[in-house]
């Protein structure tokens, strides 16, 4: 049987366990409270308990016979494992139904189903997290084990050069370790582009929020606001085109008119593309959290004599600047895992400078050159990916980690000043 007819057999059955339950759990509370019974929950809630009792383990059964099968293909067949879970379900309704007595506290079963159904669903994003890390970590020990750690946070020469062809047994007789390491230039490239995005996207960004949210009227808000947030759905590469056709070339015109020369690829283009890409994240949340400022704190401040500018500056924008943070640290985390733009319109030469008019290159795009093409996935070319990635990873944490310090800080200050 087939990967699609399995499906389809497990889902329809799935289905008619479910309806089966509750039609079956609600027609038998009905009759129990038609008997003059006091029933302890509402019929539905008896019903919903039949489905959980069926549907429920037949779910469970197959996601983790998913999983098995997916780490072991040939541990059981296919259909045996819709078979058992369906049968399971099967079973379950027959106990379910057999539970509805008057007695049954069904309403708080449901409540705690959906209360481990939500922890579940909280809990994805922390696997997903220590997924990724578990991911990264163990191929970035054994790049780790053929390169210095400290020339990969310390060295100035990032050139690989052909280190594939040592793992590959093709390198030349007598010539020693062919590629360095020195990450310092990639991730130098990485910062001058995300600060020079944010130097961009943050003051325009925070800027559109504080207009749409205290100056502009009601019709303009309505226009203004899902036009600015049509730019978050643009592509990247119709960015990396703007940046390299249109920006790059103003961006020199500009240069040679004050007597600088600048590359065609420089770190300038795709900063500030990007940082137009990022304006719709910033402003958005910005406008939702300025928005969110009770206007009694307002009111407040106006009939203190202050002027509207004013209660902008010192009342407002500090009550809100948790969210401003949140929605600044999100358009910082866009930034630095950009990868298309950077390619289109600064390069792929990893250039140490403090030049913005000369090209370079991030950690995003070498992580890509790394795993892109015909190298060797032992070599030491392909696993510096995932010593980048790593190295990525443990920057945004940190970032994050600081952000949340400083919304804590400013909320508890907030929270004093308010009592």
């Amino acid at each position: 049987m087939q990967t699609d007819q399995i499906l389809m057999t497990f889902f329809a059955g799935v289905l008619l366990l479910g309806a089966l339950g509750f039609y079956l759990g609600r027609s038998k509370a009905v009759r129990t409270r038609a008997d003059g019974a006091h029933m302890h929950s509402q019929p539905d809630q008896y019903a919903w308990f039949a489905v959980l009792t069926s549907a429920g383990p037949a779910v469970i059964v197959a996601f983790v016979s998913a999983i098995i099968l997916g780490l072991f293909e040939s541990a059981f067949p296919g259909w045996l494992a819709v078979a058992g879970a369906l049968g399971l379900g099967a079973f379950g309704l027959f106990i379910g139904l057999n539970r509805i007595r008057p007695e049954l506290k069904a309403r708080d079963s449901l409540e705690h189903a959906v209360k481990w159904t939500l922890l579940a669903a909280a809990s994805v994003s922390i696997l997903t997290t220590f997924g990724i890390l578990f991911s990264i970590l163990f191929e970035a020990i054994r790049f780790f084990q053929m390169e210095s750690f400290w020339y990969f946070i310390t060295g100035t020469n990032w050139a690989p050069g052909d280190s594939f062809l040592e793992a590959a047994g093709r390198a030349e007789a007598g010539e020693g370790s062919s590629g360095n390491f020195g990450a310092v230039p990639l991730f130098a490239g990485t910062f001058m582009i995300t600060i020079i995005a944010m130097l961009v996207a943050v003051p325009i960004g925070v800027s559109a929020a504080i207009y749409m949210a205290e100056y502009a009227p009601e019709r303009v808000r309505t226009v203004a606001k899902p036009v600015l947030e049509v730019l978050a759905g643009i592509p990247t590469v119709v960015y990396g085109f703007f940046a390299a056709i249109t920006v790059a070339p103003l961006i020199v015109s500009a240069a040679g008119s004050v007597g600088l020369d600048a590359s065609f690829n420089n770190a300038l283009a795709p900063g500030i593309v990007m940082g137009i890409m990022i304006i719709p994240f910033i402003s958005s949340l910005s406008d939702d959290v300025i928005t969110s400022v009770p206007n009694s704190m307002r009111q407040g401040s106006l009939a203190l004599g202050t002027t509207r500018n004013e209660t902008i500056r010192f009342v407002v924008l500090p009550a809100a600047l948790p969210g401003i943070i949140s929605a600044t640290l999100l358009g910082v985390s866009r930034a630095l895992g950009e990868t298309m733009i950077v390619v289109m319109a600064a390069g792929m030469r990893p250039n140490l400078t403090a030049n913005p008019l000369e090209d370079m290159t991030t950690v995003t795009v070498s992580i890509v050159s790394s795993l892109t093409g015909d190298n060797e996935f032992e070599s030491a070319a392909t696993l510096s990916a995932f010593a980048l990635g790593l190295m990525l990873f443990v920057i945004t944490l940190a970032l994050n980690f600081v952000s949340v310090l400083m919304i804590r800080r400013f909320r508890e200050k907030y929270a004093v000043n308010d009592l």
